[in-house]
């Protein structure tokens, strides 16, 4: 089980595509595995709820195995997930009629005069939650940014193609996000970013197992004839 599982960690998003729109659709399983983590925290970027952004990445999986035959090659198959992803995200906000816009750039001065400051907040609070706290204070533009840039790590071209919009803007908004969530806070959440949001093995296994259901249905459903 393990020398299998080791294989698999070898072969590519795209070697793993092929497999699965040949017909081995339980390879699909190894894509949502690989990209829960980027996905969960793209999504609960723009949503700031761990709920919402699990039902969201499940959606947005099915989408993703629903076009899979698609996928060109042309960008990364991550970046072309995140895509999918953002889309679903921002459609449940419009659905919702919250303010879905990635331009948005309002409020962004008195983000920080609605919070605790960094000094009160890190006095009964581990940093992990402090900077949780501050990034969802962010306006959505700048909170979808630097969470791709800061904490999944993806450079400014992944990351402008992942949000549609051009890389100047991504540099812009990161720079802005960093002022708001002040220097001082800046300097610690660089040094432990990637601990934030962690995406554990039970709602790994939670929102695989979902996927994996819809997907059986659906194919299902298309073999029934419904």
């Amino acid at each position: 089980m393990a020398e299998r599982a080791d294989r698999e960690a070898t072969f590519t998003d795209e070697a793993i595509v092929a497999r699965v729109v040949a017909g081995d659709v339980a390879s699909f399983e190894l894509i949502v595995r690989r990209h829960n983590q980027r996905v969960f925290r793209t999504v609960r970027a723009i949503l700031k709820s761990d709920d919402l952004a699990e039902d969201a990445m499940q959606d947005a999986y099915v989408a993703a195995f629903s076009h899979l035959a698609d996928f060109d090659g042309r960008a990364r198959f991550s970046t072309w997930l995140v895509r999918i992803a953002v889309h679903e995200a921002l459609g449940r906000l419009r659905r919702s009629k919250r303010q879905a816009s990635l331009d948005d750039e309002s409020s962004g001065e008195d983000m920080m005069a609605t919070t605790r400051s960094p000094e009160q907040a890190a006095s009964d609070v581990e940093l992990r939650a402090l900077l949780e706290a501050a990034v969802d204070a962010l306006p959505l533009g700048f909170r979808a940014v630097f969470v791709l840039r800061a904490v999944e790590d993806l450079s400014v071209g992944e990351t402008a193609e992942a949000l549609g919009i051009p890389e100047e803007t991504v540099r812009t908004r990161l720079h802005r996000a960093r002022g708001l969530l002040r220097d001082e806070l800046a300097r610690k959440v660089e040094g432990s970013a990637r601990e934030a949001f962690p995406f554990h093995l039970s709602r790994c296994d939670r929102v695989t197992e979902g996927v994996l259901r819809r997907i059986r249905n659906r194919l299902a459903a298309t073999r029934d004839g419904y």
